[in-house]
């Protein structure tokens, strides 16, 4: 490993010595840079234990329940898990990224979980590039991928964990920068950088916008993370206690319960953040993304991660941003989604988004974008020859 990473990892390990010797914290995070109402904001400063500290037993109402502390032995500093299903094509580019900066079983635990995958062979693949350095777990039985990530966390030893699904890439570095930010920051939860959105070959879709022009904690970070979805898995790392004080991810959420997570941590503690893009969201048809866009079950699941996303923010704040967050969802959808499954042909599925859509956001501005959609799907092949075969029926 090269001398400055090492000297990286030496200071991660000295800060989390100090998190765990009961060192106080000067003062605790609100989460949105002032100092937040009652009931439901994030926990008040005169009155919350220090960050990271004793949490009650419920955070909140139907709580997921927490991680169990890992027990004896030699913990790593880093825990990459991989999650995997039906996609070992891709699992060799993902494992290559991780082992391109691995520092040793030492400071590194590498695993790939798979969700009992029946159309390919990961174990194969990770026998032949981890050449034993890479330890794999096969479910019994195919259990969901909320289900999957909840085994991942279990199964991690180190004191910072990072789920890198098994067709996401880290680029040179991640380990490196994300680290620093975690030994400069003792007291932040989590940390991320910038990523970029690639197609199933690689090719490069979208760069996220940046949240701050050089490294350091967020600032009224909860008020943003709280509207919409900044972050994507492969860019976040996450201090394992977190899980073990916060909980796994939510079961009742099957496509937002990331999201979720990352307001959830917010709520509880300053997040970290790197400007530099060091993560690689893949995009394909064969992603449980692209079937859950199809049926409309994402909107579905985005106004359940709304509701249960309330009880994290300021209590003055909360409609508000509620409304701001159902919005962005809606225009989202109409703007984005729509438009790109009209242009694959897909009006059934582009129908369902828009009918999601409305049931997120009626506002003027949210209407007003139906008549360009309705054009759109007029002068699609399926759409023109449906608007024809009405107005036939009408004539008779």
């Amino acid at each position: 490993m090269p001398q400055r990473a090492s000297r990286c990892a030496r200071r991660c390990f000295a800060a989390v010595r100090r998190r765990s010797s009961g060192r106080p914290q000067n003062s605790a995070y609100t989460g949105c840079g002032r100092p937040p109402a009652s009931g439901g904001g994030p926990l008040m400063p005169d009155a919350a234990p220090p960050v990271g500290g004793n949490l009650p037993a419920n955070p909140a109402p139907d709580r997921p329940e927490r991680l169990a502390p890992v027990s004896g032995g030699h913990r790593p500093l880093w825990s990459v898990m991989i999650p995997t299903y039906n996609c070992a094509n891709f699992l060799r580019e993902t494992l290559a990224s991780v082992l391109a900066q691995d520092p040793g079983p030492e400071t590194m635990q590498i695993e790939v979980v798979d969700d009992a995958s029946t159309g390919d062979d990961p174990e194969a693949v990770v026998r032949e590039l981890g050449r034993g350095r890479v330890g794999f777990y096969r479910q019994p039985r195919n259990v969901g991928h909320a289900a999957n990530f909840r085994t991942c966390l279990e199964r991690s030893r180190g004191h910072i964990v990072h789920l890198l699904h098994g067709d996401d890439m880290v680029a040179p570095g991640f380990y490196e920068r994300l680290g620093e930010g975690f030994a400069r920051a003792p007291e932040a939860g989590a940390a991320f950088c910038r990523y970029i959105y690639i197609q199933a070959d690689g090719t490069r879709v979208w760069e996220s916008e940046p949240e701050r022009e050089d490294a350091g904690l967020l600032e009224n970070w909860l008020g943003r993370i709280g509207v919409r979805q900044l972050i994507q898995t492969p860019s976040i790392a996450v201090r394992r206690e977190v899980y073990e004080r916060l909980g796994f991810f939510d079961p009742r959420l099957s496509w937002s319960e990331d999201w979720e997570m990352w307001v959830r941590i917010a709520r509880h503690y300053p997040v970290w953040y790197e400007p530099n893009s060091l993560a690689f969201y893949r995009l394909h048809e064969a992603s449980s993304t692209s079937s859950k866009l199809r049926s409309g079950e994402t909107l579905r699941d985005v106004r359940r991660a709304v509701d249960i996303i309330q009880a994290y923010l300021p209590a003055e704040d909360a409609p508000a941003l509620r409304r701001r967050s159902l919005a962005h969802w809606a225009d989202d959808a109409l703007s984005v989604r729509v438009p790109m499954l009209l242009a694959r042909g897909e009006t059934a599925a582009a129908g369902r988004q828009v009918a999601e859509a409305l049931r997120c956001d009626r506002s003027a501005r949210t209407l007003a974008k139906l008549a360009p959609l309705f054009v759109r799907w007029l002068v699609s092949g399926r759409g023109r020859r449906r608007g024809q075969n009405d107005m036939k029926g009408r004539d008779t």
